[in-house]
Order: structure tokens, then C-alpha cells, then sequence
């Protein structure tokens, strides 16, 4: 298994995001998906995310290891705070387009970390790596991203 640190692309510079949210949030954002797989914003900004989801044993498949579908909602979640990263409180999005790669199994805590690397007026175009907490690659993604204003929502 190879094991990487997130590329410096994906990595830098991203503030950390020290607000005690609600289970039921992430990044200011209600969201439900968020409680029913624990994640857990830890940092936001400069066009960056990254999100964590604990290990839970009703997420993992035949083997024991996260399951490809979690492991989905989670690359889609912390994807898609990357793509309103520029300003967290005022978007959300609607996911238009998601692929992934998946590299190696996750058996514990998966972290994503996202950049966004095109803005235009409403669409937002994302890419995202997977790891352990060992620093072990674990999948890749890109995706494309609605930004509507959360008044709208």
C-alpha cells in the first residue's frame, strides 16, 4: 500500500475550522447525511476542505472495511465544501458530476481532502484525495459543483 501525505496542491494552507457544530452540520451547513456518517469538518478555506469520517462498523462491507458506498458519500461531502470554501456560510450545492478512484480499502478513520480548482459563476470544478491516518492513499476524485445561495435552499 503506498502511503503519501496529501499532495501540497490539496494540502496547504487550509485554516483550520474550530467551531463545535451540531452532529447535524458541516461548515455551517445543515445536513443530515453529515449526522448519519459522523463527518466532521476540520478545516475550511482558501478554496480547500478537508472532512473526516470516523470508522463505523455498519459502514464496512463483506471484509471489514469502509464500504465503497460511504467511502462515495464522504469524497462527495468533503468535495463539495471545497467548492463553497470561498464562502461557506452564504452556498451550498448541488452535486452534477462525481468520479472516483478508488485505490486502496480503508479499515479505520478516512479523511478527504479537496480543492477547488475552478470557480465560475455556478459551477465549480473539484478534485480530492483519500487517506488513512497512517497517510495511506486511498482514492482520488474530481467533481463538478452547483453553488446555490443558501437563502434559496
Amino acid at each position: 500500500m503506498t502511503t503519501t501525505t496529501p499532495s501540497t496542491a490539496v494540502a496547504n494552507d487550509i485554516p483550520a475550522y474550530t467551531v463545535d457544530e451540531p452532529a447535524h452540520q458541516i461548515f455551517g451547513l445543515s445536513m443530515a447525511m453529515a449526522e448519519a456518517f459522523l463527518l466532521k469538518g476540520e478545516a475550511i478555506g482558501n478554496d480547500r476542505a478537508r472532512v473526516r469520517m470516523p470508522y463505523q462498523k455498519q459502514y464496512t462491507n463483506s471484509r471489514g472495511d469502509m464500504h465503497g458506498g460511504a467511502i462515495a458519500t464522504l469524497l462527495d461531502v468533503g468535495l463539495s465544501c471545497a467548492a463553497r470554501a470561498h464562502d461557506p456560510s452564504r452556498y451550498g450545492v448541488i452535486t452534477v458530476d462525481l468520479t472516483i478512484h478508488y485505490i486502496a480499502p480503508g479499515s479505520g478513520d478516512v479523511v478527504c481532502t479537496a480543492i477547488c480548482e475552478k470557480r465560475g459563476r455556478s459551477l465549480s470544478f473539484v478534485r480530492g484525495e483519500l487517506h488513512d491516518d497512517a497517510g495511506n492513499l486511498l482514492g482520488l476524485a474530481t467533481g463538478t459543483f452547483k453553488l446555490v445561495d443558501k437563502q434559496k435552499i
